[in-house]
């Protein structure tokens, strides 16, 4: 069972993860509340990979009752603590009904309010770094490994209907190597883009994503939205794997192993591929989530401003 803190005795923000102690904002936050002038602590509950419902429920029943908890932000859990105990919180957010997870537990007028924070820190992450007019200049294809609720943040914000559809990606390729999660993405997907071409592949070893890799157009998206490289070693990928030319490959974490980072950088040159790590996806999950914790309104030049002061402790 989940080990929980002490009663907080000043305001606090949680950290629901895995390895919460080895996150770089343990030593960003205290630079952070500085900036954003509040007077606040960051802890982290860890929990194991898929842990018990009763884990999950332990933890918000902790931030539900604790006066000075002002809410949490999620990592990889996102999925299992929203099917876990959805039953205790008072509201969720458009995103959060819709993708059954939460990335994100805040408190407004005493109620307990989850939200799904990922298809907005996606789209600015990649805002970042995709060129303008990139999908309208190449239609390229977007191939995500990985079913999760990166994955469908990412697809919800690339395939947005209310987007001019020859400024969008030309087709959606999921890979997972679990069916359940394969046909919940798809169930969520048809409500957030019925129109959109999506092609689901089973891909229970590394090789089978490799084999739909080497037939992904030029100009295209190659994501690891898998956990691989940070939450358990490896990548999705074998060392055999050929990235299309001229593509955007984007590695979603930005500490540990990050061997699929590795892969696409030994193919950079030949290949001319840009490679993101998530670095800017931390600076924007973590700055929108602190935002909404503690009620604060983030402009572009503040946002800027944290990003400065998280680079010195990088």
């Amino acid at each position: 069972m989940v080990d929980l803190p002490a009663s907080p005795d000043r305001k606090t923000m949680y950290f629901i993860g895995v390895t919460t102690g080895q996150s770089s904002i343990n030593d960003v936050f205290p630079r952070w509340a500085k900036v954003l002038d509040i007077d606040a602590r960051l802890v982290g509950i860890d929990h194991e990979i898929h842990d018990e419902p009763a884990a999950y429920r332990k933890t918000v029943k902790f931030l539900q009752q604790e006066e000075k908890a002002r809410g949490a932000l999620v990592t990889t859990h996102k999925i299992d603590l929203f099917d876990a105990a959805k039953d205790l919180f008072d509201l969720f957010d458009y995103h959060a009904a819709l993708q059954h997870e939460v990335s994100c537990i805040s408190k407004e007028n005493g109620k307990l309010v989850g939200h799904a924070k990922d298809p907005i820190t996606s789209g600015r992450a990649l805002e970042d770094f995709i060129p303008d007019d990139f999908w309208r200049r190449h239609r390229g294809e977007v191939m995500i490994i990985g079913a999760g609720g990166s994955a469908r943040a990412i697809s919800t914000y690339l395939f947005d209907p209310k987007r001019d559809k020859e400024d969008m990606p030309s087709r959606l390729i999921i890979n997972d190597k679990r069916k359940p999660r394969l046909e919940k993405f798809q169930r969520i997907f048809r409500e957030i883009n019925p129109d959109m071409e999506v092609e689901y592949n089973l891909t229970p070893e590394l090789e089978d994503n490799d084999k739909v890799l080497k037939d992904i157009k030029p100009h295209s998206l190659i994501v690891n939205a898998t956990g691989l490289g940070k939450d358990k070693p490896g990548s999705p990928l074998t060392d055999d794997c050929q990235f299309p030319e001229d593509s955007l490959i984007w590695e979603l974490n930005y500490r540990g192993g990050l061997k699929f980072l590795d892969q696409a950088y030994e193919q950079q040159d030949e290949k001319n591929l840009t490679v993101e790590d998530g670095w800017r996806y931390f600076i924007h999950g973590w700055s929108e989530h602190i935002g909404e914790v503690f009620d604060l309104e983030l402009n572009d030049e503040l946002v800027d401003e944290l990003s400065s002061a998280a680079a010195e402790v990088r």
